[in-house]
């Protein structure tokens, strides 16, 4: 979330940014700071009755020593008088600190100088094309009819196991699935990631520090008996990793990178844009994350892009690389770039990755900071996180992108990692 201390400071520039968002800000700040203007008063009140009652509990004991018994008691109900006005008053700070939480909650990252206004997908800015077109003989297959055609992936299996949008990867697509992991993390090391495994569930904390909680619970499966959520994307506990930490400033960049299972319900999805591997409730993803000093954090936008692409153009896919528009760009994001790779038997482009630069946003919800030699206080670090890469898409446009008379061609890149180079 934003910090106090910024939207005080720029109150008008945050309402007039966020436009860009298609975010009317202003009601809310001026709640945020007539709310921080009461804060502050009740705590000053406060704090005055607290010192006048520690005063006045120093005088009732050098009253009882100088045997001066009613002027003692008349004081001791004048303390009794003061810690009732103290309770009120505590009582008014802590709801009001909740009301002022509860609002700085509602507003969105400010975007970056380079996102553009726009209403959604339709008015993102592509900055970059690559790759090329492969010409397919004969009828192109999409994806769903691929995967049953060599038996690789079963969609209705998975149905029966589960329900829709949980697939059952089955022989060659099991071993194309983990191929894909594999070679992603094998990238991410040489670019210097270093591998984590965290857990799949998180708790609450966590899921407000990536900014998931209060926003999309929604999006999101809840085991409602222990209170944890199944993570959309790694992004969420290996961020968290550094809630509540204070870092050296000597430490930063750090740089991870994860494969996890996701979850997202995906409620009120539907349509022929999301069948077969194009939407799922459980996927695997590779996610990469960095936690950044605040003066190089776009450097690191333009290295994590740079790795994204190097993966796509490894596989030899066709891509394009988009710039988010304020009415596209997430609710926590301050510059954010998709990739999507070309589906040529649906002639449409797929979504495979979405790196963004969070700022300090999601730092000031972990509370997580840096602090150098020379530095007086630590400062908020800067989180970026992207995905390098999600799976079904990616599949499906290998697949498709890749089909021939004698089977499904595999990338060379990939040969190694899955011993077959044709699935048939």
């Amino acid at each position: 979330m934003l910090t106090l201390k910024f939207i005080q400071e720029n109150k008008d520039e945050v309402i007039e940014r966020l436009k860009v968002k298609r975010f009317d800000a202003a009601q809310i700040v001026r709640d945020i700071i007539e709310l921080d203007d009461k804060r502050k008063a009740t705590q000053s009140a406060a704090d005055a009755k607290q010192a006048e009652m520690n005063s006045l509990s120093k005088e009732i004991g050098m009253l009882f020593k100088q045997g001066k018994i009613q002027e003692a008691n008349q004081a001791k109900a004048q303390t009794a008088e003061l810690k009732e006005t103290i309770r009120e008053l505590n009582d008014v700070l802590n709801k009001t600190t909740l009301a002022l939480d509860g609002e700085l909650v509602k507003l969105p990252n400010i975007p970056h100088s380079s996102v553009t206004p726009g209403n959604s997908d339709a008015d993102n800015v592509m900055v970059k094309e690559g790759g090329a077109l492969k010409p397919i003989q004969g009828a192109k297959l999409p994806h769903w009819e691929l995967v049953k055609k060599y038996d690789i992936i079963d969609f209705e299996l998975g149905t029966k196991i589960t329900g829709a949008g949980f697939p059952v990867y089955k022989g060659k697509g099991a071993k194309l699935q983990r191929a894909l992991i594999s070679f992603f993390l094998d990238e991410g090391e040489k670019a210097g990631y270093n591998e984590v495994l965290p857990p799949i569930v998180v708790n609450e904390d966590s899921g407000f520090g990536t900014g998931q909680l209060p926003d999309k619970e929604g999006m999101m499966y809840h085991a409602a008996a222990d209170n944890l959520y199944l993570i959309p994307t790694a992004e969420v506990p290996v961020t968290n990793m550094y809630r509540n930490e204070v870092l050296k400033e000597e430490e930063l960049p750090i740089k991870n990178m994860a494969y996890t299972p996701c979850f997202r319900r995906e409620a009120g999805s539907w349509g022929a844009h999301v069948r077969g591997l194009n939407r799922l409730h459980q996927f695997d993803k590779v996610e990469i994350v960095h936690i950044s000093h605040p003066d190089t954090s776009y450097q690191a936008l333009d290295d994590m892009v740079a790795h994204v692409e190097g993966l796509i153009n490894k596989l030899g896919l066709p891509y394009r690389i988009m710039r988010l528009c304020g009415g596209d760009i997430s609710f926590t994001s301050a510059l954010t770039f998709d990739f999507e790779v070309y589906s040529a038997a649906q002639d449409r482009w797929l979504e495979v990755s979405s790196v963004s630069n969070f700022e300090a946003y999601q730092a000031n919800r972990l509370k997580c900071r840096y602090k150098g030699k020379d530095m007086k206080k630590a400062e908020l670090v800067h989180t970026l996180n992207g995905s390098a890469l999600a799976l079904p898409r990616i599949v499906a446009a290998l697949l498709e992108n890749n089909q021939t008379a004698e089977g499904i061609k595999i990338p060379e890149v990939l040969v190694p990692y899955c011993n077959f180079d044709t699935i048939n």
